[in-house]
């Protein structure tokens, strides 16, 4: 088997990103993290005064969603890729808590998902792709010949994303984290337009309990197999 298209769904906090870049790298394969797309998107709406903590303008933003220019970029070919919002790096305003409050309202709404999803599978067409995101296996890639589901107790998930921050200089709390992590389960869960389910036929990894290290090599093994046609 030639290229594949391998599809990385899972609740927020689980590595998805971390293993998908690493599963990229090691093949030689583009990585696509939609999760940043939905972000910049967000961030965008947040600029506008579309959405805040208080307000939710679901028709201004859906008014000016032709106004928005998303890719990714390398500074230099040993970097990994950033997404850029309308030319303007935003790699690091996006995984801000005040963008993580209010994405996963914004990827509720039907005409964003559309616009990303288009996006997506345009990216991924030559396959040779690593995507992470909520909904990969179920809508975005659907006939992906590799899917994984990756899953976490709530507490791990905010543990690790409440490091990411107090390490990146912010402000937080482990309570404000959790109850974030908590609400952004219900919201992805329960949502009308793709939903966060698992596929299928995808392959659910509990990570609560590894490390970064053998995560990756669990899935490594499983592309390999999938590649030479053993999985």
């Amino acid at each position: 088997m030639g290229k594949i298209t391998i599809a990385i769904d899972g609740f927020s906090s689980t590595g998805k990103s971390t293993v998908a870049k690493q599963l990229a790298d090691w093949l030689g394969y583009v990585f696509v993290d939609s999760g940043a797309m939905y972000r910049a998107v967000t961030l965008y709406a947040m600029r506008k005064g579309h959405i805040s903590t208080t307000v939710f303008n679901k028709r201004k933003l859906e008014e000016c969603l032709d106004e928005i220019s998303l890719s990714f970029k390398k500074e230099n070919s040993s970097s990994k890729a950033e997404m850029y919002l309308n030319g303007e790096n935003v790699e690091r305003e996006i995984r801000l808590m005040t963008v993580s409050e209010l994405v996963s309202s914004v990827a509720t709404i039907s005409s964003v998902r559309v616009k990303l999803v288009e996006q997506q599978q345009q990216m991924g067409e030559g396959k040779g792709v690593v995507m992470d995101g909520r909904d990969i296996g179920t809508v975005v890639f659907p006939g992906a010949e590799l899917k994984i589901f990756m899953n976490a107790s709530a507490d791990k998930r905010a543990r690790r994303r409440y490091d990411e921050l107090i390490a990146h200089g912010d402000n937080v709390t482990y309570t404000e984290v959790l109850e974030n992590v908590r609400e952004r389960d219900h919201i992805d869960t329960t949502r009308e337009d793709s939903p966060l389910v698992k596929a299928g036929d995808a392959i659910e990894i509990d990570n609560s309990e590894m490390n970064l290290e053998d995560q990756f090599h669990i899935i490594l093994q499983l592309a390999k197999d999938r590649i030479a046609g053993r999985l």
